[in-house]
């Protein structure tokens, strides 16, 4: 053996035994010392493959985990929102607001209004603290809210007429109260559980059907609901007849359901690899060219560059295991700050780049104009079909309100559906990231990527509004008023049209403006049917009332008189509203096509939409 290595310098090269017999020897188990104690290369290679394979499994086994997580985290969100739109039932009993407890249409409709703006307007700060910490203390607080509020109005409910109305129940107020913790609950209860969905398959392909499923169970929960109201906790009537609903027991049956899945989104909700998403930002702003003037930016660098490699020094240098762990930790500890330090700022940035960019505000002031009267039609489809049959007459139960609700449910379910599919099959294939500055590279590969035929959302988003507004046409136009069959019809349009839109808009956020910061940036669209509910709920009330007087005017005075003014029959009580209405959605559409296609628009950006 010794006569090897002279060899081996003569010819200069080395001869396949050299590295074995140059080794250091490894003790054996017997403690002789024996220089040969074993084949020590083909140890060291089974033991790096064993090592290699155990990482493999292991790298396997976290990918499964992420994969079981991300899909029941789905599950989860579909069930939350399957669940969250009791409020879409507001029609199953806010008659019986006025015949029961003896409240005046506007009053009926504030009810209605503060669930709206309460579900609306913090909208906001719920996908503000979604997006910086997580879904699942939004889904806590949403299904305590949900417990609260239908509790509240069940009791007050049970009560009877307050005694403004000559009762002896609770002031009105306490129900208003009780619709502003069922609105608030909805809203967090529907963010966390689309934010979970937008963040976890955001970047996948089928981006919109991710998103369309849980708003389309958004939107068939109230016909589910309503359903089992109408058809089990319902009242019977003298004759033994199914009545109207218990409106108590329904409202007790919601806030148990409500609370229990809320506490269940609070366990299971969570976003996948969000580490990921935010480090892939932030090198796409750094490629943009945007984060050259970032101070956290280029402290980050220097940190990163210099502070964790002097912990990883430390820590080879440390002889100590106790001291070594507690370096461990102090290095973690430091990571995890530096990613939350790393995440805030992104998420502040991206918030201003949404604000400042003018397009936002058209996409978020068509999506006033269209959801506000959408949101009116759902809230008074009971009163709107008490219009059409004056007294002695009475609605079929194929006119019923909850048949209505669930019609609209189930168009706007389909339509969120279909809407969420089609835009993955036919729209554009993005080229890149949102903060991607178009180049000819990128247009290359866009021409190649892009399929035979493609359509954009803003397309399917114009189409759906065009179909809201011919629900509406008809409507204002008086020919229901004489046909009243044909109001599922109508129903079905409006439905359709309001679901697609309320699909296809936070899936353009996303396109547009990336899923980093989806829970902010579609909180501050979201916010906007607050006030378009608001603005067309009083309208719709203040034309009702002015139509039940024309009505009170004609009949007379005395017992009849009292009923009726509060009551309206015929197209006065509604045409004036829903020609406003119409107005609106066209104006809707020009915003959006503005937004689309005008100065600055998102097609003059390269951005494929």
């Amino acid at each position: 053996m010794p006569s090897r290595s002279p060899s081996r310098s003569a010819r200069g090269r080395i001869d396949k035994l050299d590295f074995d017999s140059n080794r250091k020897s490894t003790p054996s188990n017997d403690g002789s010392g024996s220089e040969h104690s074993g084949p020590h290369l083909l140890d060291d290679d089974e033991s790096l493959l064993s090592d290699v394979v155990d990482g493999i499994i292991e790298r396997d086994r976290r990918e499964m985990r992420r994969t079981v997580t991300r899909y029941l985290s789905f599950v989860c969100a579909i069930l939350n929102c399957l669940c969250a739109g009791s409020i879409t039932a507001y029609s199953l009993y806010g008659h019986l607001f006025l015949s029961r407890l003896h409240y005046t249409q506007l009053q009926v409709n504030i009810v209605s209004i503060a669930a709206e703006i309460s579900m609306y307007l913090p909208v906001p700060l719920f996908g503000y603290l979604c997006d910086r910490y997580s879904p699942r203390p939004l889904s806590l607080f949403s299904g305590s809210m949900f417990g609260v509020g239908y509790l509240l109005a069940a009791f007050t409910y049970h009560r009877g007429p307050p005694s403004a109305a000559g009762g002896h129940g609770w002031p009105f107020g306490v129900m208003v109260l009780a619709f502003v913790f069922v609105g608030m609950a909805t809203s967090s209860m529907y963010l966390s559980a689309v934010t979970t969905c937008a963040k976890n398959f955001g970047r996948g392909k089928h981006k919109g059907l991710a998103l369309a499923m849980p708003i389309a169970a958004f939107g068939l929960s109230g016909m589910w609901q309503s359903q089992v109201g109408s058809r089990l906790l319902y009242e019977q009537t003298a004759d033994g007849v199914r009545g109207d609903v218990d409106v108590f027991q329904f409202f007790i049956f919601l806030a148990a359901t409500l609370l229990v899945v809320g506490l269940l989104g609070a366990v299971v909700l969570q976003v996948v690899d969000e580490e990921e998403l935010i480090d892939e930002a932030v090198e796409e702003l750094e490629r943009s060219g945007l984060l050259e003037d970032s101070a956290f930016f280029q402290r980050s660098i220097i940190h990163n560059g210099s502070s964790y490699g002097a912990i990883d020094d430390h820590r080879r240098l440390s002889n100590e295991e106790q001291e070594h762990q507690r370096r461990e930790a102090e290095a973690m500890r430091a990571r995890e700050d530096e990613e939350m330090r790393k995440k805030t700022w992104l998420l502040n940035v991206e918030t201003r780049r949404f604000l400042a960019d003018h397009t936002m505000w058209f996409l978020a002031g068509g999506f006033f104009l269209v959801t506000g009267p959408g949101e009116a039609f759902i809230n008074n489809l009971g009163t709107i079909i008490g219009t059409l049959y004056p007294p002695p007459s009475v609605a079929p139960p194929s006119n019923s309100a909850a048949t209505h609700v669930s019609i609209v449910a189930i168009t706007s379910t389909l339509a969120r559906l279909l809407t969420g599919t089609l835009s993955d099959l036919l729209a554009p294939n993005p080229a890149s990231h949102h903060h991607h500055r178009p180049s000819s590279a990128a247009s290359s590969l866009r021409s190649i990527t892009q399929p035979s035929f493609s359509l954009s959302r803003v397309t399917f988003l114009l189409t759906s509004t065009l179909l809201l507004s011919l629900g509406q046409l008809l409507l204002a136009s008086g020919l229901i008023q004489k046909h009243p069959t044909l109001f599922p019809f109508i129903s079905a349009l409006v439905g359709t049209g309001y679901g697609a839109v309320f699909s296809l808009t936070p899936i353009i956020i996303s396109v547009v403006w990336g899923v980093e910061n989806f829970g902010t940036n579609w909180g501050i669209v979201a916010m906007m049917p607050a006030g378009g509910a608001t603005v067309w709920g009083v309208v719709y009330s203040a034309v009702y009332q002015w139509g039940a007087q024309r009505n009170t005017r004609q009949i007379g005075g005395g017992s009849a008189r009292k009923r009726v003014e509060v009551l309206c029959f015929g197209k006065q009580c509604y045409e004036a509203s829903f020609w406003a209405m119409v107005v609106c959605s066209w104006i809707a559409c020009g915003l959006w096509v503005w937004a689309w296609r005008g100065p600055g628009g998102w097609k003059r950006r390269g951005i494929a939409v």
